[in-house]
Formats: C-alpha cells, structure tokens, sequence
C-alpha cells in the first residue's frame, strides 16, 4: 500500500512540473495587484464627495425594495401568486417566470410615470437647470401622484394620525414618508380581493369533484388530483392570462 502511495505521489509530481510550463505567463505580461488604501482628505470637499459616493451605492443597493414599495409590482406579484395557487399546480409557472412577468408588467404600467420624471427632474438635472435637491423633489412628485391614485382615503388618515401631522389641505401636501406605507397597505388590499375573485370558480370545482367522488365511494382517490386537469381546462377556455394581465394593467 506504501509502495502505491508513493508511486502516485511521483507520477503526481512528474505531471505537475511537466504541465507546469503549459501554464506560464508569457513573458513580459504580468498580473496587475489590486491595492485599497485609506488616505487622509486635503478637504471638506473630498469627503462630501466620498459621502456621496456612498448614499448612491446604499440607494442603488435598495433599489428592489423601492420597486416594491413604490409601484405597481406589488399588487401584480400577488395576484400572479394567487392565480398559481388557486389552479393548484404547485410550482408551475415557477417563481422566476411569475417575478419576470410581474417585473415586465411594472415597466409597462409605470412607463408614462417613469417618462414624467425623466421630462421633469432627471433631463433638467443632467443639463444643469436645476440642482440635485431640486431635482429630487420634481422626480417625487409624479411617483407621489401615482401612488395617491391607488391609495385610500382611510389608509392614508391611517399614517397621517400615526405621525401626528397636521392634517394637509389638499393631496399635494400629503407627506411622502405617509404616502408609502398608506399605498402599500391599499394594494395588498386590492391584490387579496382579486386573489379571490379568482379563486371563487376553481373552489366551486374542487367541490363538484370532492362531492361526486364522496357519491361513487371513492374515498381514497385525492380530489385534488381529479380536479387540477379541469381547473386547468377551464382557465384556458376563458383565457385566463389575458383576462388576468388584462384586469391588473386596468386596475391601474
């Protein structure tokens, strides 16, 4: 055993050194090091700058919570949930598919408001004609008015009382830190209401199936099983994708 251990270990190191030139650099390239260094500022207005650097990559970082807060995604990856759930087919369409589809969805209903902000903050900004602050607040507004349009007017008293604010005149002085939670609460509303409006007609099929199969004896046969092909049958005889990608884009 010995003897074939020390054998391989040979052979080993014979095809190490032999291979070894195979894997050389060629000459004159060398690998470029990578080296982080702390130096101290020579001014305030580096350090600005570094602090800058920074909130963009903390905003760019949560950039996916702002999408789900602040647009249409919520309200549509939900219904999509409901409607996998509803037909019972487990993990058919899969996660990726739902989020892919719930995501194009959102840019297709969040386009105008997306063309608003670029024509009102985000052009002005790169030509020079507002400032950053300016921009931020031109860049809310048509987001803001987006969401108000989608929100309750007992979610939003919700927030407002919760922050102790004064109670605003008009929508347009609605705070935006209100605005947010009030909107998300009112689409997971919106989005369960039609997550049972569509699970109503496959519910009525699961109990014409679990009642035939109860009058035949069959007791062992899983309902469920009887019933997945005509749950099935009947979303594509109604088309079930357009009428559902056809209710959420209107919803809107």
């Amino acid at each position: 055993m010995n003897k074939k251990i020390r054998l391989l270990t040979v052979l080993f190191l014979v095809l190490y050194f032999a291979a070894e030139p195979a894997f050389a650099l060629p000459e004159g390239l060398t690998i470029p090091g990578v080296d982080l260094t702390v130096t101290p500022a020579d001014g305030p207005e580096e350090v600005v700058d570094s602090v800058k650097l920074l909130v963009l990559i903390t905003i760019l970082s949560l950039a996916p919570a702002f999408l789900m807060m602040m647009t249409s995604f919520v309200r549509i990856v939900i219904v999509l949930s409901f409607v996998r759930t509803s037909l019972g087919t487990q993990q058919i369409p899969p996660n990726q598919v739902i989020l892919g589809l719930a995501l194009f969805l959102t840019f297709f209903v969040m386009y105008p408001v997306y063309q608003e902000v670029d024509a009102r903050a985000v052009k002005p900004y790169l030509s020079g004609t507002v400032s950053q602050e300016e921009a931020l607040e031109l860049g809310a507004q048509p987001v803001k008015q987006f969401m108000l349009k989608q929100t309750r007017e007992k979610d939003l008293a919700l927030f407002i009382n919760i922050a102790g604010v004064d109670r605003p005149r008009n929508r347009d002085e609605v705070p935006f830190r209100a605005v947010v939670p009030a909107f998300m609460i009112s689409e997971l509303k919106t989005a369960f209401q039609m997550g049972f409006m569509l699970f109503v007609p496959f519910l009525v099929i699961d109990m014409v199936v679990a009642s035939i199969l109860m009058s035949m004896g069959m007791f062992m046969l899983p309902p469920v099983m009887i019933a997945l092909p005509f749950k099935i049958l009947l979303f594509l005889l109604v088309d079930g994708w357009y009428l559902v990608v056809k209710s959420l884009v209107e919803s809107f």
